[in-house]
């Protein structure tokens, strides 16, 4: 039934549920270099700029925002949340497949009452020099579509390094015969709604629970170049020994948060 259209007594009241962690990692040498790190984040991932993102997603997901509310934290991180609404036009079968969402582009969808949510964390340690920057964002909708759609333009909208994804199929809707549905679209993995290019730049693990709509998948980014993970520096300020040293404090950093556990 699930590859068919069904027919509902009234409205789709599956909840889905995608929450995911994204993490930008860097090295800091100085205090000095530490701060502007964090100002950095601030600014780049200030409340406005969220609410920026934010709303592209709801025209990802075709909803209309019934309200926002966003704050700035001292002495550093941001939240935005948002209300939001259905769209009047259904969503056409292409917006309800497992593929890929888009990058961005706009899409019709069909929600009900449900939330964007979006927190920062900037974190800098002051013996080890490594900073990061973690996002916490959901997003729940009711109806046909799912929010998975929204996945590859929110990843790229950050610098992602490590990824952490659950999507969550909650409740049922009933349809015209009393039968009860508990999911109403094909899934088997998030990885199926990634784009080519996500794919191919990640290492990706997935531990899926099928029987209870649970999935799980988590994501390292492949490449390392470790000029991309100094703050305030180049490779060439510094010397073959800080270099390996410095790889090897970022490199672990990034495997303790991908395997989320400590490596002693």
């Amino acid at each position: 039934m699930i590859g068919s259209k069904i027919k509902l007594l009234g409205f789709n009241n599956l909840t889905k549920s995608l929450s995911f962690n994204i993490y930008d990692i860097c090295y800091a040498k100085t205090e000095q270099h530490r701060i502007e790190y964090i100002e950095y984040i601030d600014e780049l991932y200030n409340a406005q700029r969220l609410t920026q993102i934010l709303t592209e997603v709801t025209h990802i997901i075709g909803a209309n925002i019934l309200n926002i509310s966003r704050q700035d934290y001292e002495p550093q991180g941001a939240s935005v949340t948002m209300l939001i609404a259905e769209h009047e036009t259904p969503p056409d079968e292409s917006k309800t497949r497992e593929e890929p969402g888009p990058i961005p582009t706009s899409s019709v969808a069909h929600l009900d009452k449900s939330h964007i949510t979006v927190h920062t964390y900037p974190e800098s340690h002051p013996d080890n020099g490594i900073s990061t920057f973690r996002a916490d964002i959901d997003v729940s909708t009711c109806g046909l579509i799912s929010p998975l759609r929204a996945l590859n333009y929110l990843i790229h909208c950050f610098d992602s390094d490590i990824v952490t994804v659950d999507y969550r199929i909650r409740g049922f809707t009933r349809d015209t015969d009393g039968s009860k549905h508990y999911i109403d679209h094909e899934i088997n993995s998030i990885q199926n709604y990634l784009s080519d290019d996500t794919q191919a730049a990640y290492q990706m693990i997935d531990v899926n629970v099928y029987q209870e709509n649970i999935f799980h998948t988590k994501m390292l980014l492949k490449e390392f170049k470790l000029n991309d993970y100094l703050f305030g520096m180049g490779v060439d300020e510094l010397t073959e020994t800080e270099t390996t040293d410095i790889k090897e404090r970022v490199h672990r950093e990034m495997l303790e948060i991908f395997y989320g556990r400590n490596i002693d």
